[in-house]
């Protein structure tokens, strides 16, 4: 059979193949050609062919495992110098900006600080911009664009339904804002149509970006809890995919009430996980009054370190542990999840006292007492921003020359 033939034969495993090397599951020649089912002529068609498109690089001497009695294997890895996708985030504090490769490898990254206006489009020309500089500066391919906002987002229309904690009003059309001013600023580097411009919420995106690269990795069914620099969101990972709901709005975990006696939430109901267990919670539990030099979230970071024997500092730990506690408890009761991973200030809780929250969660729910659900900290720096970087990089991994020149 001829390397062309076999190369035709390949065409319809690139994608795949692409994404075995994106997750890590196919960390050599030999692995790919197990998991795809091929013959090894094919596997090494897709992977050339891979390797010429720029997307992967391929050792040309095959090494074999250490203690491994097989026949060597040439590796595989993404290729540090490929193309990259902008990611962007906007927070309550501002933004963040990124260049991101395959692997959920973050390029690039800057950071902005400002006051979200009520027009989104004001935020969004600002993070794009930051983008176009780092692309001015690396000199990398663009080949997509993701945003991770605070808010629901109802598919498929891109549209921020209840941004509770920026001032934008309900149903902005984020992503043709986004779309619109990565085209003006003409970062995309594309051949074909299959580029697109997506946009997600933050915590459905950090667990798939966990889930992919991450704590998450290898769960079959993995809920994600995390607080960043205001409020509480979750995500869910069925079987492998993201549970977004009929239309995006699924695991809204803020508005479980876990105090009932607690302050009024944003949605208008009182005592909610949003606001009992976020970075301000935590702050105004350890008797401190919050200031405008940098994030809610990296207040209580550096409370939470450089504090942390405090007896107002403790007593906070604890109360927000209790609270996140029964709010992890209800969650595991009704999804019976294999693993739970914890971000932003829930993970630095998590490491402040974990027997006490594990104690919490085991004693209030019915899967707690009859096993213990794995309770682990999110392990990637800027998880939302790689999950956003997921939602661009999807194309190609369902069709590498849909995007890319042949």
């Amino acid at each position: 059979m001829t390397r062309t033939t076999r190369l035709e034969r390949g065409r319809s495993a690139l994608g795949p193949a692409l994404e075995l090397v994106h997750t890590g599951r196919a960390p050599t020649r030999a692995v790919l050609t197990s998991e795809l089912g091929v013959t090894r002529a094919t596997a090494g068609a897709v992977a050339a062919e891979l390797e010429a498109l720029g997307l992967i690089q391929v050792d040309s001497r095959p090494t074999a495992a250490a203690g491994s009695q097989g026949r060597p294997s040439h590796r595989l890895a993404v290729d540090p110098a490929g193309p990259v996708v902008l990611a962007a985030q906007v927070h309550a504090d501002g933004f963040r900006a990124a260049l991101v490769g395959l692997g959920g490898r973050i390029v690039a990254t800057a950071p902005g600080c400002m006051t979200v206006p009520a027009d989104p489009a004001h935020v969004l020309a600002a993070v794009v911009e930051a983008g176009a500089e780092l692309l001015r500066e690396t000199g990398r391919r663009c080949l997509g664009a993701g945003l991770a906002v605070p808010s629901a987002v109802a598919e498929p229309e891109g549209t921020a339904l209840n941004p509770l904690h920026v001032a934008w009003p309900a149903g902005a059309p984020v992503r043709v804002i986004f779309a619109e001013r990565v085209r003006d600023a003409g970062i995309l580097a594309t051949a074909g149509s299959g580029a697109t411009v997506f946009a997600g919420n933050d915590v459905n995106l950090a667990a798939l970006a966990e889930h992919r690269h991450g704590a998450g990795r290898g769960a079959r069914d993995l809920l994600c809890v995390a607080t960043g620099h205001r409020g509480v969101g979750g995500a869910l990972v069925l079987d492998g995919r993201l549970h977004s709901g009929s239309s995006g709005l699924a695991l809204e975990v803020g508005h479980l009430t876990v105090n009932p006696k607690g302050r009024t939430c944003h949605c208008g109901s009182r005592g909610c996980l949003d606001i009992e267990a976020d970075p301000l919670a935590f702050l105004t539990a350890a008797g401190r009054d919050p200031g405008p030099e940098v994030s809610l979230l990296q207040q209580a970071r550096d409370l939470l370190r450089d504090e942390r024997e405090s007896p107002s500092v403790r007593a906070a730990v604890h109360v927000l542990i209790d609270r996140l506690g029964l709010g992890l408890a209800g969650l595991v009761n009704i999804l019976n999840p294999d693993r739970v991973i914890l971000g932003g200030l829930h993970r630095e809780l998590l490491a402040a006292d974990p027997e006490r929250l594990r104690a919490v969660v085991a004693e209030r729910s019915l899967w707690g007492q009859s096993g213990s659900v794995p309770l682990l900290a999110c392990s990637l720096d800027h998880n939302s921003l790689v999950g956003a970087a997921e939602l661009a990089w999807q194309p190609v991994l369902d069709d590498p020359l849909s995007v890319l020149p042949q």
